[in-house]
């Protein structure tokens, strides 16, 4: 808990019963869960926690850049306890979300290049089948 603690101080955000618990799971978790499994799991220990502050919580987490807000899946949002630099493989066919190691830096093309535009984040989203799912489909 004193993990998630500092890690949402550092981040500008006060902390509270259900953003410690959030946050811990989203630590403990490295699923890329969405907001309804995040509820589910963590509703039976805080049968006061309601759909809508685990939605408004992950929201305040991505806009202080706690976490990364992902929408790799185009059904649903996931999200991921893991801010640091990483791209995104998601299966077709089990609907896992993987972090793959990104070996290069990622830039937005020159100012002068794209004048009209401001940068603020950027995402590299794979797609394709995970090495089970490849098996299955042989």
């Amino acid at each position: 808990m004193d993990t998630a603690k500092q890690y949402l101080i550092n981040n500008g955000i006060k902390p509270s019963v259900q953003r410690l618990a959030i946050m811990m799971y989203l630590l403990e978790h490295r699923t890329h869960p969405t907001v309804d499994e995040i509820f589910n799991d963590l509703s039976k220990a805080i049968p006061t926690l309601s759909k809508t502050t685990v939605y408004n919580t992950l929201k305040i987490f991505a806009e202080k850049g706690a976490i990364l807000s992902l929408t790799i899946d185009e059904k649903m949002v996931r999200f991921d306890g893991y801010n640091q630099r990483h791209a995104h493989f998601r299966c077709l066919n089990c609907n896992k979300v993987f972090d793959i190691p990104l070996n290069y830096d990622v830039e937005f093309p020159k100012a002068e290049e794209t004048k009209d535009f401001q940068n603020i984040e950027t995402h590299v989203y794979h797609r394709g089948y995970c090495s089970e799912c490849a098996k299955e489909n042989k």
